[in-house]
């Protein structure tokens, strides 16, 4: 199969690789294995990235950052974001250097939402671990799998997401749906949001996949950092997503 995820396929690409779990549950690695990927890299580095963004969001939140700051955060994060996905070595300073951006983005966005609706942000932050504990169950029981027709569907789903979020922002110019675009029209928002975090939560399947490919086809323990980084990138995007669905509906 071709490389699925936009994010980790550049790296992890190889075929024919056994289940996520038996990978994780195996033997310990042999002198031969030393310096590949395994999976405790991948938590470890993921868990360290989540550590830093959340102190940077609890930081933005504390020191109540301006929009402006949101907006430098987006495009730097974006700028590193693209860089990150297509470079040929990965870079773990820009990586964290991401995850930091992401903290601030998270953390002024989280905050303006909690303004409005008071305590969505523990709930989107329990739908968020809720969704990711759901699909990891679900792939490494086998129910979840990224088939070549899965793949396909989903990235198509997700090209048509993106021209509907762009369309949306367009819009929202024009003030359709009270300048929130789309997601502010009755009816059409609430379909776009729950759309928006199935897709989301769907593209761990598409995450694993290729992580389970990189710790099988033995590929350096450096990429474990592009494959934390993949994961960062899902789980912030899922965040946003069951956000603004959790705050469409608490509309009054």
């Amino acid at each position: 199969m071709e490389s699925s995820n936009p994010v980790l396929g550049r790296a992890f690409s190889k075929e024919g690789f056994a289940k996520f779990e038996d990978t994780y549950a195996g033997p310990s690695a042999t002198p031969l294995e030393t310096g590949r990927m395994t999976i405790d890299d991948v938590v470890t580095k993921t868990a360290l990235l989540l550590a830093v963004l959340v102190v940077t969001a609890g930081l933005a939140w504390k020191l109540n950052l301006s929009g402006g700051i949101l907006m430098a955060g987006l495009i730097v994060g974006f700028i590193l974001a693209m860089v990150n996905t297509f470079s040929k070595s990965v870079q773990p300073v820009l990586v964290i250097a991401y995850a930091i951006c992401e903290g601030l983005v998270v953390g002024v966005i989280s905050h303006l939402y909690n303004n409005l609706y008071n305590g969505i942000v523990s709930q989107a932050i329990i739908g968020t671990v809720a969704a990711f504990g759901g699909i990891l169950f679900l792939y490494s029981s086998g129910k979840l799998r990224a088939t070549p027709r899965f793949t396909k569907m989903l990235m198509g789903a997700a090209i048509g997401y993106l021209i509907l979020g762009i369309a949306s922002l367009i819009a929202s110019f024009a003030g359709v749906g009270n300048g929130m675009g789309f997601y502010g029209v009755h009816g059409i928002g609430l379909l776009l949001a729950v759309g928006g975090v199935a897709l989301a939560s769907f593209f761990f399947v598409l995450d694993f996949d290729q992580i389970q490919k990189g710790v099988q086809a033995g590929v350096p323990e450096r990429e474990s950092w592009r494959a934390s980084f993949g994961l960062l990138v899902t789980l912030v995007w899922l965040y946003l997503e069951i956000l603004r669905l959790l705050s469409i509906l608490r509309q009054d």
